[in-house]
């Protein structure tokens, strides 16, 4: 037994019977190194990480190889999810060391005196393969290179460091003007779009909802005028819909994938991330705001579904992942054959299910069949020879019974631990989604997940990172503030509550007290008094998570206009600027500040609604009835506190509704058709 025993993580607790003396991250370890001489072997991966399984497998399960480890190194595993601090930092060591990217498992050997690497890689095979070379070869060489090559190892650690300072600056603009920013990147992304298929790049896919809502909000802001952008609705519409039709979302379930290993979304890697549910969920629930698509809604629907039947905690909030595997296979849960659906369906039901998801085809996954949107309704139904108000049913009852059998099979692992970051994006997206698809359960939901975290994640006043079986624990960082900020304004937007607010507030002061770069603006990734690392990261660029810069200054900035705390407004602004040579240089990196500088140059529209519910609700669910994301609407009640920063006079009687630009609010409307005609204005 090693010492991961005790440990929370589902993924550190898979290791726990391992041969290899493995040990968490932490002072005991670390002293262990320099007491002893030994290089550290850093193994960062996460529970529903295929290859991560696919190495523990090979070699950590392995008593040779793990008697090698014992013998040369002091072993170290990190699950990434609860330590993101650790993995970003040596996520970009890795890239500059190899010059190639990264990911997991993460394969890092560390000086024991100061933590820098001198050598890394990702899966390593326990034999050679595909020109890798075997894991027990490569540890007898980083044994014998640490003993023969310390000066050359200090000087690789030290170039890295001043490397990694270097790639952290950005704030060197050359004077690009603002809206000149926001062209640039959206040309950018279009130049990366696949026409045909949706998506940027080839394969692998991935979703990248931080730029999809990039160009979303790009065409909206030119919606009104003379040439409205078409282009980037059009990527935005293809991408949304090739990907529901695809196999990286669940046909049978709800939900999507990781990505895709190929540039038509129709075979995934199958683990299923909080994180990127909870961003897609809003986006297609703006999406269907946008155009009316059915396929939009019922994708909404059936991911939000999804959260609550299959990810929901009972004590509230939401677990973080699904495994890839189960039965020791990648996505056997979620594969078919056509006689399995054969004998849980009827003739008409096969026939109708078979035409539209595929089965009728050769098969696409090692023998098996998985589920993508093969034909048309329309086609699916000529080719059963039924209507389509007969097949949309039959599919319907196809559907309900073949997921009701999937679920008595042994479900993939799932990591029942959660975290603030990924559920403040759930929480967003369930605020979204609950008012655009007019329901109120996904509200309470959010509202459920929100109060669950303030009552159990915040001790001795300080928010912590993450929480299972009854324990919170790790100090936050900066994205679980500025994300759970971003989620508290849009579910303020959903139900008005003053504390709500004073939480919203709360951690505004957080970010600003504990994570602000006083000197050049912008905020770190932990927090000032953090444990000391080789690097303190300040990251501006988006990837699978939204940047917490630039998510930090959208929602600053809004929080500043409704309180009328001019701080949190400077703040916004100091970030966009220590961005600004970031932005210049490479635009479409960053869509998440993008989002904030549009809204430095056109301040945000503040909807505020007074009176009884009865009737707020219904001017409520008028103005957001329609995608408008540089607009906030709140229906406060009489009894509620006014936010200081609107400065409005209240009404002498009946509903009263103001329209606020930026620091101006015009004068108040008392119907709902004057509530349109000044927002109308407004635009």
């Amino acid at each position: 037994m090693n010492r991961l025993a005790d440990e929370t993580s589902p993924y550190l607790l898979q290791h726990a019977d391992n041969p290899v003396d493995w040990y968490p991250w932490g002072e005991e370890a670390l002293a262990k190194a320099r007491a002893e001489n030994k290089p550290i072997l850093l193994s960062i991966g996460y529970s529903a990480c295929h290859w991560c399984h696919v190495m523990a497998h090979e070699s950590f399960e392995n008593p040779d190889i793990a008697a090698l480890m014992n013998r040369h190194f002091v072993n170290i595993k990190v699950d990434r999810e609860e330590r993101p601090d650790l993995d970003r930092i040596y996520q970009l060591a890795h890239q500059l060391i190899t010059r190639r990217p990264g990911g997991w498992p993460l394969t890092m050997f560390l000086h024991p005196a100061d933590q820098r690497p001198f050598f890394g890689g990702t899966y390593f095979p326990d034999q050679p393969r595909h020109g890798m070379p075997a894991f027990p070869d490569l540890l007898e060489k980083i044994a014998e290179y640490y003993a023969t090559h310390q000066d050359e190892i200090r000087q690789t650690g030290q170039a890295l460091v001043e490397a990694l300072e270097r790639l952290d600056r950005g704030d060197t603009p050359t004077g690009g003007q603002a809206e000149v920013l926001l062209v640039a990147g959206r040309d950018a992304l279009l130049g990366q779009f696949d026409r045909e298929h949706g998506g940027f790049g080839g394969a692998p896919k991935f979703p990248q909802a931080p730029v999809l809502e990039r160009l979303l909000r790009h065409w909206r802001r030119t919606a009104h005028g003379s040439e409205p952008d078409t282009e980037a609705l059009f990527a935005v519409a293809l991408t949304l819909t090739r990907m529901a039709e695809g196999g990286i979302y669940d046909q049978l379930g709800g939900g999507f994938f990781r990505y895709a290993v190929d540039r038509y979304w129709r075979i995934p890697h199958f683990e299923k991330m909080l994180y990127d549910n909870g961003q897609l969920l809003a986006l297609y629930a703006q999406a269907w705001l946008v155009s009316g698509d059915e396929l939009y809604r019922a994708v909404a629907t059936e991911t939000a579904d999804w959260l609550l039947r299959d990810m929901h905690a009972p004590e509230e909030g939401f677990y973080a992942a699904l495994d890839a595997d189960s039965d020791g296979k990648e996505g056997r849960f979620y594969l078919w054959t056509p006689d399995q659906a054969r004998k849980l369906l009827d003739s008409e039901e096969y026939a109708v299910f078979a035409a539209r998801y595929g089965l009728d085809e050769a098969p696409n996954f090692e023998g098996r069949w998985h589920l993508h949107q093969a034909r048309s309704l329309s086609a699916a139904a000529e080719a059963a020879g039924v209507s389509e108000s007969a097949a949309r049913r039959l599919l319907a009852s196809a559907r309900s019974k073949l997921l009701a059998a999937r679920d008595a099979r042994n479900w993939p692992l799932r990591d029942e631990k959660q975290l603030v970051s990924w559920d403040a994006l759930a929480i967003r997206g369930l605020a979204i989604a609950g008012r655009a698809l007019q329901r109120p359960e996904l509200i309470q939901a959010a509202s459920d997940a929100l109060d669950f975290i303030r009552e159990q994640l915040i001790v001795d006043g300080r928010l912590l990172a993450c929480y299972k079986d009854g324990r919170a624990r790790l100090p936050a960082y900066l994205d679980d503030h500025a994300f759970l900020l971003d989620a508290t304004l849009e579910l303020l937007q959903a139900h008005w509550d003053d504390a709500r607010l004073d939480f919203a507030s709360w951690l505004a002061e957080q970010l600003l007290q504990r994570f602000m770069d006083t000197e050049r603006g912008g905020f770190y990734f932990t927090a000032h008094d953090h444990e000391a690392l080789i690097h303190r990261p300040r990251p501006m660029a988006d990837d699978a998570l939204p940047s917490g810069n630039a998510v930090a200054a959208l929602a600053l900035r809004r929080l500043g206009h409704l309180l009328g705390e001019t701080r949190y407004i400077e703040s916004s602004d100091r970030t966009l600027a220590a961005a600004r040579g970031l932005l210049e240089e490479f635009p479409h990196g960053h869509p998440g500040l993008l989002n904030a500088l549009e809204e430095s140059l056109d301040e945000p529209t503040i909807v505020v609604i007074r009176g009884e519910p009865a009737v707020t609700g219904e001017w409520l669910a008028s103005v957001q009835a329609v995608y408008a994301p540089q607009r906030l609407a709140f229906a406060i009640p009489p009894a509620a506190r006014l936010p200081a920063g609107l400065a409005l006079r209240e009404a002498a009687e009946g509903p009263v509704a103001y329209v606020c630009r930026g620091s101006r609010c015009e004068a108040p409307v008392h119907s709902l058709e004057e509530l349109a005609a000044a927002l109308s204005e407004a635009s």
